[in-house]
């Protein structure tokens, strides 16, 4: 089965990162906006980030724009928009395309069953959630509406983490 490690994304400067960095963590993946009634999951996103600070963790947000021009704003302005309203240390990266075919290779994988093996569901709307074990692997998902620090999302992370 493929993983997540696969792939490299640009960061929010431009950069390319190769999500092999992330081996041996588990991950939560999620496509965001600036300008939706959800954008106050970025504040839930950080505390869900800071609980478990130490442990091999990390949040992985993606701006993208599918979801009726929620995400208006480009680099760092994106950058600056979470760090000054919700204060988010987590990796943000550049703005993507999570649905239909010009979706990035990330979110294909990550929402095409016959890629990952386990979830055949794209992004319904602005942060929708995957979880990715230590291997890269896709396990899970969540969608927009369950709050990153729901107990299911966080008994699911803390599964992967043992």
């Amino acid at each position: 089965m493929k993983s997540i490690h696969q792939f490299t994304v640009k960061d929010i400067h431009q950069n390319d990162v190769s999500l092999e960095q992330y081996k041996g963590k588990v991950l939560l993946i999620v496509n965001t906006a600036s300008k939706c009634g959800l954008t106050p999951q970025y504040e839930q996103m950080q505390e869900l980030y800071d609980e478990l600070k130490g442990k091999d963790f990390e949040i992985l947000a993606f701006p993208a724009n599918d979801f009726a021009g929620q995400e208006p704003l480009n680099g760092m302005e994106i950058q600056e928009f979470c760090t000054l309203n919700f204060k988010t240390t987590f990796p943000v990266f550049d703005k993507v395309v999570v649905t239909g075919s010009n979706a990035c290779a990330l979110f294909k994988f990550l929402s095409n069953k016959n890629e990952n093996g386990v979830v055949n569901v794209s992004p319904k709307w602005n942060f929708q959630k995957y979880l990715i074990n230590k291997n890269g692997e896709v396990v899970d998902y969540f969608l927009p509406i369950t709050v990153p620090t729901a107990s299911k999302i966080k008994k699911a992370i803390n599964e992967l983490l043992v």
